[in-house]
């Protein structure tokens, strides 16, 4: 049998989304707490915040927010925050249905790349990336963590 089809459609998130996209989050990062010595950083983002700065996009599987994004503009690229998905919704391609969202947001906005880094622990993010056409730019500790970041490089019209 193959995967059930969804409606997924994405959208701003609302104030009201708050507490079941932090619900989401600890859920779709609890695979990794027993690789890391502390909790990862989305778990401890400040939602409501991040809602109010209209930077959190959410996707909706059959009326249920099912995965979600946090990303913004920084110089001249789209840097990526946070990707997460329900776990009972992983396998839909819902985390590339986000990623096609903020990669096609970078490209609206003339941005020239796209950045985003992950916890090194977290090494099926690291494969999904690359898989995505993302180069490692470096790896290095940031506010106590052990991260990889990535880079993708958006193709140009203009012959700047």
């Amino acid at each position: 049998m193959g995967r059930a089809i969804l409606d997924i459609k994405c959208r701003p998130a609302r104030l009201e989304d708050a507490s079941g996209i932090r619900a989401l989050v600890r859920s779709a990062y609890k695979p990794y707490l027993n690789r890391m010595d502390r909790e990862p950083a989305p778990i401890l983002a400040d939602y409501p915040a991040l809602i109010l700065k209209q930077v959190v996009t959410v996707a909706e599987a059959d009326g249920k927010i099912a995965g979600m994004l946090v990303c913004y503009p920084s110089d001249d690229a789209l840097h990526i925050e946070n990707v997460a998905v329900d776990p009972s919704f992983q396998g839909h391609g819902i985390g590339s249905l986000l990623m096609d969202h903020a990669e096609g947001k970078a490209r609206s906005e003339n941005l020239v790349r796209v950045d985003l880094y992950t916890n090194e622990v977290m090494t099926e993010n690291i494969s999904f990336n690359e898989a995505r056409g993302y180069s490692v730019r470096e790896r290095a500790i940031q506010d106590g963590y052990a991260r990889v970041f990535f880079e993708l490089k958006l193709n140009s019209d203009a012959s700047g």
